[in-house]
């Protein structure tokens, strides 16, 4: 039997929904601490998405003006 949650309570409808989110996340998590690949330092990774918002940016400058 499905315990039904509240909206203030909870963002899934039931308990089991909740328990199946809660084992796919904590699988995840797991799955990105197991993951062996380099990590990329902080500073990199904000100077390469600066340079994508700046790019973003300079090609909307020239486009029409949005009300």
């Amino acid at each position: 039997m499905s315990h039904l949650l509240s909206p203030i309570e909870s963002q899934f409808a039931t308990v089991e929904e909740a328990e199946a989110y809660d084992a796919w996340f904590r699988a995840k998590v797991q799955a990105s601490l197991d993951d062996e690949r380099p990590l990329t330092p902080h500073d990199q990774v904000m100077a390469t998405l600066r340079a994508i918002v700046e790019a973003k940016r300079s090609s909307n400058a020239s486009g029409p003006v949005a009300d």
